[in-house]
């Protein structure tokens, strides 16, 4: 029960562009159930939008390795390679 609301209020956090606040709400989330890939590919989407790659990458991975065929982690995790390599461009053009 617990679980459904800290992912409603997640949710709800992403609709209004609270990234940070979405995070935090997944990753408590997480603390209650670590099998749920939903959580995993929200939690993605939040830190693209953030621009924090790594941590994109890592959620989707996570997703990956219990569910294999999860389009929404290999997009995003494609996302974040991306992103990767725009920071790796720009950091080698400084």
């Amino acid at each position: 029960e617990k679980f459904k609301t800290l992912k409603t209020e997640g949710n709800y956090f992403v609709k209004k562009g609270k990234y940070e606040e979405a995070v935090n709400k997944y990753s408590e989330c997480m603390k209650l159930n670590t099998e749920e890939c939903t959580i995993y590919t929200n939690r993605a989407l939040c830190y693209l939008k953030l621009y924090k790659y790594e941590e994109a990458k890592q959620d989707c991975d996570h997703v990956l390795q219990i569910e294999d065929s999860n389009i929404k982690a290999f997009y995003r995790r494609a996302l974040a390679y991306k992103g990767l390599q725009v920071r790796k461009k720009n950091m080698a053009g400084i």
